[in-house]
């Protein structure tokens, strides 16, 4: 699905009012009040901490080193991320951690850098921490209300429900999910708020998702002129503020090893990369699947086509 900031759909393929959750793919709006409303400011946020706050990360030692930073920064101990333990999702990072014999924590979690920040948020408004992922509390209603502005939906059209790491997650039309990411990029234009979070992905592509991610891979290949955000069940977004352009997947049965190669079929359809940037993402074009000896048994690919929008 490609939509413009003014909502025409331009491209599209399968139903374009077809419920999504965003999941993860709605942390760089969430992370908009952490310059809007002071956070970066009080307490001396980074550029690749902001990147952080917007990213579901691998728990390699850089990302759980930068989440560290932030909580110390705002002063709470790691047992204040109400978020549960999750094992890195870089294989590597995981078994380093379990020959270590350490523990797996929720400092280790994809979401923990939100997390981290977003308590940042709850202190600059002293809201309570302890509570900060009930559905009722001020900081879930602060996020919600970005996704209003980027989404043009009314609140009452916006479905709500708990995500995997306990935030409140978003539900709406696909078109409307791919609307929030054109108006993302149109705003970062004139805007402090998301023209920071989106710096600060540009400038940091490894604190977005890390090794071998399409999100950092993305941000690397088009340096920058195209940012994309995973959501778990096979979502993804991108911004194109250049073009003027937001883009949205989903991958109807929630299958997340199809997510990538569906949201680099939609940059190939669009035409929008360059042939530098397509051979950089061919790693996510194609992979390869393989059984338990090795062998090659098969590959995931896309292979739809784009049809005109509905316009």
């Amino acid at each position: 699905m490609a939509v413009t900031d003014t909502g025409k759909v331009v491209a599209r393929h399968g139903d374009a009012d077809w419920l999504t959750v965003y999941r993860s793919a709605a942390k760089p709006f969430q992370a908009i009040p952490l310059v809007d409303d002071g956070v970066v400011d009080r307490f001396g946020l980074t550029l690749p901490e902001l990147a952080l706050a917007a990213a579901s990360h691998n728990g390699e030692p850089d990302h759980v080193r930068t989440v560290m930073g932030i909580l110390e920064k705002v002063g709470l101990p790691p047992h204040a991320l109400r978020l549960g333990p999750l094992p890195p999702l870089r294989g590597e990072s995981a078994e380093e951690l379990y020959r270590s014999g350490s523990p797996v924590t929720p400092v280790h979690n994809n979401c923990s850098g939100q997390h981290a920040a977003m308590l940042g948020l709850a202190l600059v408004h002293g809201w309570p921490v302890d509570s900060y992922l009930d559905p009722t509390h001020p900081l879930q209603e602060r996020m919600l209300m970005e996704m209003v502005r980027y989404t043009g939906l009314p609140r009452e059209e916006i479905e709500t429900m708990p995500d995997g790491c306990g935030m409140v997650a978003f539900g709406v039309p696909l078109r409307n999910m791919a609307r929030s990411f054109a108006y993302l990029g149109t705003t970062s234009r004139v805007e402090e708020g998301p023209a920071k979070i989106l710096q600060a992905m540009v400038g940091h592509p490894f604190m977005v998702g890390g090794t071998d991610r399409l999100c950092t891979a993305l941000l690397q290949a088009t340096k920058g002129r195209m940012i994309g955000k995973l959501g778990a069940e096979g979502v993804y977004g991108v911004t194109v503020p250049e073009e003027g352009l937001g883009l949205a997947v989903k991958v109807q049965d929630g299958g997340i090893r199809a997510g990538d190669a569906a949201a680099v079929r939609v940059l190939d359809q669009m035409g929008l990369l360059t042939a530098e940037e397509h051979k950089a993402l061919e790693g996510f074009r194609r992979s390869i699947v393989r059984n338990t000896l090795g062998e090659v048994v098969g590959e995931i690919s896309a292979n739809f086509s784009l049809a005109a929008g509905d316009d």
